[in-house]
């Protein structure tokens, strides 16, 4: 059998453009990418919360770690989508954007000053550091995963 089908003559000269070029960005996140950020992000807040469950804390303790977390991870997502937002053109506040980076450094520092105080080992302390900056890269990598997935998918009208 012979599966290959013939065009007319005008069709073969036309070329495909697969990827959609927009306003700088050329390339949709692949699936690997996408499939392993989102693996780190479980990986680091999981080790992370492994390790408060385990450790031999008070509980307002382990209750401050958490939210020193859950406040880091909010705001480097809010960072990342300033940024994002700012680079599509779409209106984002000084105040917004300086406050996205003003949490993002106090929840690092928080945590620093949390760390260096805490009555825990050397190898603790760096566990907790690295799972939480682990956790907030992955976090930016995931949402700018997001962005980039919705941004190809969108009409191109929309623009």
């Amino acid at each position: 059998m012979n599966y290959q089908s013939t065009l007319p003559e005008n069709e073969n000269k036309k070329e495909i453009n697969v990827t959609k070029k927009r306003k700088g960005y050329n390339q949709k996140p692949t699936p690997a990418f996408i499939g392993a950020s989102w693996s780190v992000l479980l990986v680091g807040i999981t080790s992370f919360c492994i390790g408060l469950w385990n450790a031999d804390m008070l509980l307002n303790e382990k209750g401050y770690y958490f939210t020193v977390l859950l406040f880091g991870l909010f705001s480097v997502i809010s960072v990342q989508k300033a940024v994002r937002d700012r680079m599509e053109d779409i209106p984002v506040t000084d105040m917004y954007y300086g406050i996205s980076w003003f949490t993002t450094i106090v929840s690092i520092v928080l945590l620093i000053i949390g760390l260096w105080n805490a009555d825990l080992l050397l190898s603790e302390k760096g566990f907790y550091a690295m799972a939480f900056i682990l956790s907030l890269f992955a976090a930016i990598a995931v949402q700018k995963n997001t962005r980039d997935v919705q941004y190809f998918n969108r009409p191109e009208e929309d623009e």
